[in-house]
């Protein structure tokens, strides 16, 4: 017979197993997910961008040409894989990798749907569990993925070192200069976030906009702009993707890649843009919040809402790549060091300053003024630097051609 410690360390055995089970089934999923999000995405910026400059786009490979992602990825797969002989091979190898797992566990922490409404935290049922519609949910989720997406950068900058060229180089030297310049703005506009929710976790945040206002509109919208265009050049997408000008760059980072390393590359891009699609929809408009149309499939609506708003991010990222024309490198420092951090920074502190305001009883006018006042500083500062700019950039002009 067991004794009573050997039956307890056997319930504790079968309850960690189904937590590990239950977690394994859970990571699957949304990494499932995720890739047929990126092969959606791809496709859906084909045929977009065919769209805006009357073409056709892809039309062959399944309906509407659904499958042309999946054919171009099985054609990647059979191509013969090149290493070069100058290369550092095993870092060559690694750097896919790199880029990759980052874009996967920046996504783990952005709930998808729930049960956020009268006074719920987010959780379902699921099988006689209770469990977040997220991988995981971390008190720090937030610090989760700033530190994912400036791991990210790795992946891109030992590529283009242990290509052994200097045109790969070049793209990784851009790639970590664009971070370093527009981290700064972007963690700048979350502090904004984390000021009005009081918590780093997700799931709060998310609770916080049902509870009141989604931030977009509690917050200004001026965070929100920093964050989309901050973001923006965090993908290194047009009108920033400077790192694979292909016109001074041959092709950037990825040069020297081809096959499956260079499809892993492809792969992290998109997957990159459904990850900040997504964290902008949780911080700044409510994530799945949104009202239930009928009470008897009330755990479909927040799944359908957060992903009809992650489509509405994922078209202005594809419409900014089909109207706007890539930034000068200069431009592309300017506009981060001399306007979106000032204007974050600005921002912050004026939000910081109405709580303080708020919380000591002040004058409402009073606070007003001040709100008033620091905006038009901040405006006046960004015009000035704006016309210092194009007054340098002029002059040198003059001097270079006469």
């Amino acid at each position: 017979m067991m004794t009573i410690a050997q039956q307890a360390y056997l319930e504790d055995f079968d309850w960690t197993s189904l937590d590990l089970l239950f977690l394994v089934v859970k990571v699957v999923l949304i990494f499932t997910m995720l890739l047929v999000s990126v092969m959606l995405m791809v496709w859906f910026e084909r045929k977009v961008v065919s769209d805006m400059q009357n073409r056709i786009g892809p039309d062959v490979a399944g309906p509407w040409g659904i499958l042309q992602t999946l054919a171009d990825g099985i054609k990647l797969f059979f191509k013969e894989d090149l290493t070069p002989d100058n290369s550092d091979r095993f870092v060559f190898k690694l750097a896919p990798y790199l880029s990759l797992i980052p874009a996967f566990l920046m996504f783990s922490i952005v709930p998808i749907g729930g049960n956020f409404q009268d006074g719920g935290d987010g959780s379902v049922e699921i099988f006689g569990r209770t469990t977040f519609l997220q991988l995981v949910d971390p008190p720090m989720g937030i610090l989760v993925f700033l530190a994912m997406s400036g791991l990210g950068i790795y992946g891109v900058m030992l590529a283009g070192w242990s290509s052994g060229s200097k045109y790969p180089l070049l793209g990784s030297v851009r790639a970590t200069a664009q971070m370093v310049s527009y981290e700064a703005a972007l963690g700048l506009s979350l502090a904004a976030v984390l000021l009005e929710s009081g918590s780093l976790s997700t799931n709060q945040i998310v609770q916080e906009q049902v509870d009141g206002y989604w931030n977009v509109l509690s917050l200004g919208i001026i965070p929100f702009i920093i964050f989309l265009i901050a973001g923006t050049a965090e993908l290194n997408r047009p009108p920033f993707d400077l790192v694979e000008a292909e016109q001074e760059l041959v092709g950037g980072f990825h040069t020297e890649y081809s096959s499956l390393r260079f499809s892993l590359f492809f792969l992290a891009e998109f997957m990159n843009v459904v990850t900040m699609a997504a964290i902008i929809v949780t911080l700044f408009f409510g994530g799945p919040d949104g009202p239930i149309l009928w009470d008897t499939i009330s755990w479909f609506w927040p799944i359908l809402w957060f992903f009809l708003k992650v489509v509405v991010f994922l078209f202005t990222f594809v419409w900014f790549r089909a109207t706007l024309p890539r930034l000068r490198y200069d431009q592309l420092m300017d506009l981060g060091w001399k306007i979106l951090i000032p204007a974050a920074l600005f921002w912050f502190l004026l939000l910081a300053g109405i709580r303080v305001g708020r919380d000591a009883d002040w004058n409402p006018a009073a606070i007003l003024i001040i709100g008033i006042s620091v905006m038009t500083l901040l405006f006046a500062a960004l015009f000035r630097a704006v016309r210092m700019a194009q007054e340098a950039r002029a002059e040198s002009d003059l001097v270079e051609y006469g």
